[in-house]
């Protein structure tokens, strides 16, 4: 059974108040079917909705929706019905949303689907509570079928960070795109490199022994690796040859 979203007060963000900055590289670009005049530019849109949604400068050809770029293309889907298709596909699934808790989730689809962060944690609960009950489907299409995306982007245009510039400041907000795909939880899931056997392997590299082994001359022949002990050592040789001499030659 799904349960109705929780209330939550908005917070006077930056992204909801009108702004009189001048344009310049801190203001967003807009990517829209409104405005398209080549297919170059279809492509660029695309690309736009990838970075968006994926937060990946290069998308890999395995992460890829072929079928929805064909439809976007010939106009058989807007903007928004692709950039649908791209939140609950399998990759955004397994890259995003199974690499995250529900809270974590839900503030980087807030992000990347409503351009915004999100207001309190009374706002993650709220969305959480939705993704919990409808499931990924049914969250992303609350989202988008939400008045809020409606109002900022409609069916044509490409979700974005709305105004990064804060008042008193010459530089705005961190992007979205410049944040981690994952929290600090599933980081600490990675698998931790194994640095005693890291030392002991680089010890044997060297030709020394780890402190559970005993001395051996014909190991330590093995191991030794005489190349650089034979460019460290001729130097030096080279050096005691020539004081040998100059004793020698005083007497």
């Amino acid at each position: 059974m799904s349960l109705p979203l929780l209330e939550y007060a908005p917070l006077s963000q930056n992204h909801r108040v009108e702004g009189f900055e001048v344009s310049g590289d801190e203001q967003p670009r807009i990517y829209s079917t409104e405005n398209l005049s080549t297919a170059s530019d279809r492509d660029i849109l695309i690309a736009a909705a990838y970075r968006q949604i994926f937060n990946e400068q290069q998308m890999l050809a395995n992460h890829r929706q072929k079928a929805l770029e064909s439809q976007l293309r010939i106009d058989q889907i807007t903007v928004k019905e692709f950039i649908r298709g791209l939140a609950t596909s399998d990759s955004f699934r397994r890259l995003i949303y199974e690499s995250n808790n529900n809270y974590r989730f839900v503030e980087i689809c807030i992000q990347r689907i409503l351009g915004r962060n999100v207001y309190s944690d009374r706002e993650k609960l709220a969305w959480s509570t939705i993704l919990a009950t409808k499931g990924l489907q049914g969250f992303i299409d609350d989202l988008l079928e939400s008045e809020e995306y409606a109002q900022n982007f409609g069916n044509d245009t490409v979700p974005y960070q709305r105004r990064r510039i804060l008042p008193q400041r010459t530089k705005g907000e961190v992007t979205f795109a410049h944040m981690a795909r994952y929290g600090i939880d599933y980081r600490n899931k990675l698998p931790k490199p194994n640095l005693r056997a890291l030392w002991s392997t680089q010890q044997n590299a060297d030709g020394l022994f780890t402190q559970s082994e005993q001395f051996d001359f014909q190991t330590f022949i093995e191991r030794a690796n005489w190349p650089v002990a034979a460019a460290v050592l001729l130097p030096v040789s080279i050096v005691m040859i020539g004081m040998i001499a100059v004793a020698l030659a005083h007497h």
